[in-house]
């Protein structure tokens, strides 16, 4: 929750800084800066280029600031490191109490120390000394060097002057002390904001394990060849699922009986999730390459089908009517018509297709694969790599994105006349 604050601030004021100083330093004498109307109209709203670059940014200063890295200038604050000391009431069962004192050396997590000396002091309560690694706990046995112990009848009843009973927690002032059920104090130090490594690791420690895997590889391959198997399996089930899914949309288009004949079909297979057809690929393809892109096929093909199907029925009538008019035949409307004014809901399908494909990839490479992006954050997680999961992750956003981007660039090359009637 702390974490969505902070990015929500730096979200609304990036875009006050951002508007008051654009709004002085450029003006803009385009064709959208010369409309009268741009509420609500989708060609005059572009992407603010220093607001990716702020985003982009923001998202990086915190990660870094959450998990201590060396790049960030600031930092939230971290686990509570050094030697901290408490004291403990002991009771006996004929109310006798005496204090006794824990000194705990709470050391960081990827290093090592040694358990502080002391001398057990006067008293039946004896002091006692523990170690334990930040953001973790320890249970301390202090009944152990006491005179009097919990099988005679001695209780912890107090924690730095509170009283506590099995199973309460009293704050102390470097974490927090909390009673097990048979009344052994359990210490857990200041935890603070940023995150363990095992859980979120920071940037450097992701950027270091793609130059170590770049170098060595994982799992016996390299990373270019784990990521290019990826790309190999979504390319191929996408083109699959472009060249089976395009004509039929086209044919659901335009004709009544394959509307009729088709549509129970596909609208009954769009819901499903490509996860759900995992085990039905597997008994008909095997756990080979086959399988792996016939499940990105199906993942695609639904998806090409209806943005066909869409794009034909989104052609302007009256368009139509003009061609005819004109005389020109069915084939001729189907050609210089239909395909042209259908190929913008086309693109978008095979962009939300293409983000389909690469989101089940993961689970693709699931099934016996030696190789793949999928199987290397697969194999990762179960060993707690975290930094490993991550680096798959931002590397298959990446990719993803980039071929966005390709497309994006090929629809503005090959269909100009997008938005534009």
């Amino acid at each position: 929750m702390t974490i969505l604050l902070i990015y929500i601030a730096i979200f609304v004021g990036a875009f006050f800084a951002v508007k008051a100083v654009a709004g002085h330093l450029t003006k803009r004498s385009d064709f959208t800066s010369r409309k009268t109307v741009t509420f609500g109209d989708e060609s005059a709203v572009t992407a603010n280029r220093a607001a990716s670059v702020i985003s982009v940014i923001a998202i990086f200063l915190i990660w870094g600031a959450f998990t201590g890295s060396s790049l960030s200038p600031i930092h939230a604050p971290g686990p509570f490191v050094g030697d901290a000391t408490f004291t403990y009431t002991v009771e006996t069962p004929d109310g006798q109490r005496d204090d006794g004192t824990v000194h705990v050396r709470v050391f960081p997590r990827d290093a090592a120390a040694d358990v502080p000396e002391i001398e057990p002091g006067d008293g039946f309560a004896k002091d006692d000394a523990a170690k334990v690694a930040a953001w973790r706990s320890v249970l301390i046995r202090v009944d152990r060097n006491d005179e009097i112990g919990r099988d005679q009848g001695a209780k912890v009843v107090a924690i730095d002057g509170q009283a506590i009973a099995p199973g309460e927690t009293v704050q102390v002032a470097s974490g927090e002390v909390t009673l097990t059920p048979k009344g052994t104090p359990n210490y857990k130090p200041e935890q603070g904001w940023q995150m363990e490594p095992v859980w979120l690791p920071p940037p450097e420690a992701v950027a270091g394990r793609v130059i170590e895997i770049m170098g060595g590889g994982y799992q016996n391959f390299t990373l270019a060849e784990h990521v290019g198997w990826s790309l190999f399996r979504v390319i191929a089930g996408f083109l699959a699922g472009a060249l089976v899914g395009i004509p039929l949309g086209y044919a659901m288009g335009l004709s009544d009986w394959f509307r009729g004949w088709f549509d129970p079909i596909v609208e009954f297979m769009r819901p499903v999730p490509p996860l759900a057809l995992i085990p039905l690929v597997i008994i008909w393809a095997g756990i080979g390459e086959v399988g792996k892109v016939i499940l990105l096929f199906l993942a695609a093909l639904w998806i090409m089908t209806i943005a066909a199907r869409a794009g034909v029925s989104g052609v302007r009538i009256s368009k139509i009517h003009a061609a005819y008019s004109l005389g020109a035949s069915k084939w001729q409307i189907l050609r210089h018509v239909i395909v042209p004014n259908s190929l913008p809901e086309i693109f978008t399908g095979a962009r939300v297709a293409m983000g389909v494909c690469w989101g089940t990839v993961v689970a693709a490479e699931l099934v016996a694969a030696e190789k793949g992006a999928g199987m290397m954050i697969m194999v990762a997680s179960r060993f707690q790599l975290t930094d490993i999961v991550i680096m798959g992750i931002i590397l298959i956003g990446v990719i993803g994105y980039a071929i966005d981007i390709l497309m994006r660039m090929a629809e503005n090359w090959l269909i100009p006349w997008k938005g534009r009637g």
